[in-house]
């Protein structure tokens, strides 16, 4: 914790969202560093049906789905349900609504009648986020950068599978109005190795913004 300090805004809790291989578990460390914040990291690896779902996702849809959906409705519960009192505030490297886009994109449409139905009672039991930044890059980009960190599982993800998954967050955030909703186009760029990125990334989350969705450009 090398510069501990409450964001100017003062957001309680800070969601940092984004297509595989946006940068969003980097990101979070690299604020957590900065900002002495608490931190929820996805542990997606922990999934057993993952593997074989990127092999045959239409067999194991409902089951990996539904393991994500437990799995981060625990996380989060358990960190709001036992706040740190020595941290002022949390990021995340992921929303909770990010289980239905996803679930929407890859269920039949009667399995995700069913999941909606499981994610709605779900969703109210732990606070939103109060504030969104969304890492957007093109998919070029992405496939580089998931080639980049060489996870098995990762390597045979498809264009048109990341094409479909940023689609349905676009879609999703447009209609957020109650929330600020920051979609930062990054293009290449490398905060993780370029101070300068990063510096602008925390300023923005320093600033305040107005519900409803902005596109910044870094």
């Amino acid at each position: 914790m090398k510069n501990a300090q409450q964001p100017r805004a003062n957001y309680n809790f800070i969601a940092i969202e984004g297509n595989i291989g946006a940068g969003k578990t980097t990101l979070c460390h690299q604020l957590a560093d900065r900002f002495g914040c608490a931190l929820v990291l996805e542990q997606f690896t922990d999934n057993p049906f993952l593997p074989p779902f990127y092999e045959q996702p239409e067999r194991y849809a409902f089951p990996v789905e539904l393991f994500f959906m437990t799995e981060r409705h625990k996380q989060l519960l358990g960190h709001f349900s036992q706040p740190d009192l020595f941290r002022s505030f949390t990021v995340a490297d992921y929303f909770f609504v990010k289980t239905l886009l996803f679930a929407k994109n890859n269920l039949s449409e009667e399995e995700f009648r069913l999941f909606q139905r499981l994610f709605l009672v779900l969703n109210a039991t732990f606070p939103k986020p109060n504030l969104l930044l969304y890492l957007h890059r093109p998919v070029e980009v992405l496939l580089a950068q998931i080639k980049k960190r060489g996870r098995n599982i990762e390597q045979n993800i498809s264009p048109a599978y990341l094409t479909e998954i940023q689609d349905a967050y676009f879609d999703y955030l447009k209609t957020e109005t109650e929330t600020p909703v920051l979609i930062l186009e990054l293009g290449d760029a490398d905060f993780q190795h370029d101070a300068s990125a990063f510096e602008v990334i925390a300023q923005i989350i320093t600033a305040q913004h107005q519900p409803g969705t902005q596109f910044l450009k870094l």
